[in-house]
């Protein structure tokens, strides 16, 4: 009861916004800073998200918990000084409990320290556009300067569902396996209570009273709603049913989806000892190997022609199998000769992504001789001689499959890793292959045959992966 009277002195603020698009339904001091209390976790678990996309740290990571972290007051898991625990029980303790050891514990694994992981806090908050909150500490626990606005929550809420659906499912759940226990949801009066809610998160303290960002999904339509100073958690969860009833009455049943802008991540290499960690992936091709050229014949031999094998995992296999086709010599006849060395040397166009471009290579001093089959004994008749001038290398290899469309090439890179390694069977002959356009960055798998294309792309569909056959083009 003493509690619910101190709440009640706390200024009430609340927002409603169309998820979909963005646009504003409803708002009442929507730009007032007050305490977030808890609602600081969506942060914690944004930048947590972002981490183990980065690579700075994976759900498997094993986190030692600091005597930081351990001391913190409740809600809480129960963490000890010096215990170790995985990342992703931290996650789930933070997300659905609540717990401020949980978040102080992740904030400590990914920036080292606690001040460093606020001043992170604060560099994603100004760029998702939260431009009236300062962040102080990971749990949201009264702090001097620790504030926020319903309008900045309710921006971290919608970010939270767009830039990372992989991660929102956590926010739903009524129970969860933390690690030393399985905990309870502190949303799950509102998420049993209201058709369609999923999230988000709840927070109180006394400087704050009850908060709530709520979100909800009927039909097409989702609201998300944010309250700030509510007297109790009832109250507080009738007020945020009354405005997201308000909210679905005032959204459009048809609207276009316009998803937030991901924000120019700037990220932090963590403090030494720490056990987060920054792993930059380099994926460009800087340099491109060139297939050395067969040693000079001492006499016209006969000449040998090859039908080069389609290049997947890089040059030195490719340059393995022509060198292996030097000791083999076929006995069908070649129709159409090479030209002798006193022309210019015959050109061949390898086709391929990897591999640079002819011009770019300097002319032998004699030409390069490839070979496939023997040709017969030059007639003592002259006869017209023909220079072949290209040749086809693809076997048959014009398909590929494209596997997603994404925001940035470092994206379609990681699902094209990932996707390699999933399905290894029938993509290790694949290349990968990123090719921007103007709907977004595709992820592709090429050189492939339309057999090989069709097994790889229904082996995924039944992976519930998307896949889509690419033609020649």
């Amino acid at each position: 009861m003493l509690a619910a009277m101190q709440a009640a002195a706390a200024p009430y603020a609340a927002m409603v916004i169309d998820a979909r698009s963005g646009k504003v339904l409803h708002a009442r001091n929507a730009d007032t800073q007050l305490h977030p209390a808890s609602l600081t976790k969506m942060m914690t678990l944004y930048i947590a998200f972002e981490a183990i996309k980065r690579g700075e740290i994976t759900l498997d990571t094993v986190v030692k918990i600091t005597s930081k972290a351990s001391a913190e007051p409740p809600s809480k898991l129960g963490l000890r000084t010096g215990q170790k625990i995985k990342f992703r029980y931290l996650i789930r303790a933070a997300a659905i409990k609540s717990a401020n050891d949980a978040a102080t514990a992740i904030g400590i694994a990914i920036s080292g320290s606690e001040a460093a992981f606020a001043r992170r806090m604060n560099r994603t908050a100004k760029a998702l556009g939260m431009t009236r909150t300062r962040f102080k500490n990971a749990n949201g626990l009264t702090e001097s300067g620790h504030l926020s606005t319903a309008r900045d929550m309710t921006t971290l809420g919608r970010h939270l569902f767009f830039d990372h659906p992989d991660y929102y499912n956590l926010f739903s759940r009524r129970t969860a396996d933390a690690g030393m226990r399985k905990v309870n949801n502190t949303n799950t009066r509102f998420l049993n209570s209201y058709r369609g809610a999923d999230g988000i998160k709840t927070g109180y303290t006394r400087a704050a009273g009850f908060n709530l960002v709520a979100s909800a999904e009927r039909g097409s339509e989702r609201i998300i709603t944010t309250v700030f100073g509510g007297r109790s958690t009832a109250s507080r969860n009738a007020k945020v049913a009354e405005l997201m009833d308000l909210g679905f009455r005032r959204a459009p049943s048809r609207v276009a989806v316009r998803k937030p802008a991901l924000p120019t991540y700037v990220g932090e290499v963590p403090a030494p000892g720490a056990a987060g960690k920054t792993i930059r992936l380099v994926t460009t091709v800087k340099t491109s190997p060139r297939p050395k050229m067969r040693p000079a014949m001492a006499a016209p031999e006969p000449v040998l022609t090859a039908q080069l094998k389609a290049i997947t995992e890089g040059i030195t296999e490719a340059v393995a199998d022509v060198a292996r086709a030097d000791t083999q010599v076929a006995d069908a006849p070649i129709t159409t000769p090479i030209a002798p060395p006193t022309t210019a040397p015959a050109k061949v166009t390898l086709v391929g992504s990897d591999i640079a471009p002819a011009s770019a290579i300097a002319p032998p001093p004699r030409p390069a001789a490839i070979v496939l089959a023997s040709a017969a004994p030059r007639p003592a008749t002259p006869v017209k001689q023909e220079v072949v001038t290209r040749m086809s290398t693809s076997g048959g290899r014009h398909w590929g499959i494209n596997v997603g469309v994404l925001a940035s090439r470092y994206q379609a890179e990681r699902l094209l890793l990932k996707t390699a390694l999933k399905e290894i069977d029938t993509l290790d002959d694949a290349l990968r292959k990123v090719v921007n356009r103007p709907r977004g960055w595709y992820a592709n798998f090429v050189g492939m045959t339309e057999e090989q294309a069709s097994m790889a792309c229904r082996r995924l569909q039944a992976r519930s992966s998307d896949c889509k056959v690419i033609g020649p083009s």
